[in-house]
């Protein structure tokens, strides 16, 4: 039987192409920016990596309006931030559990 490759997606930040399971979804949908950890929620979806420098590099650079199609304002974008951070820090102490 033939390997898949995995699905790959463009962060929005440093613009590298990562296989999906390494970046985390943003989802656009009834003008309401959230995180999307389960990649399923409704509306637009961007990509960006699980780190904050690409999160800082997405909004400098204007990606998130050029992505969605439209500007969700910089509260959203500060909220969306600080929820990335919350997962960010959950995934870290995961990992450290499981070693």
């Amino acid at each position: 039987m033939k390997n898949k490759k995995p699905p790959m997606r463009r962060c929005i930040g440093c613009m590298q192409s990562k296989p999906k399971e390494e970046l985390i979804r943003l989802a656009w949908y009834e003008e309401t920016l959230s995180l999307d950890p389960t990649g399923k929620a409704k509306g637009r979806g961007v990509y960006i990596c699980k780190s904050q420098d690409c999160l800082q590099k997405a909004v400098k650079k204007g990606a998130f309006a050029r992505s969605l199609h439209e500007n969700p304002g910089s509260d959203q974008i500060q909220r969306v931030a600080g929820q990335l951070e919350a997962e960010l820090i959950r995934q870290q102490e995961g990992d450290d559990h499981a070693e």
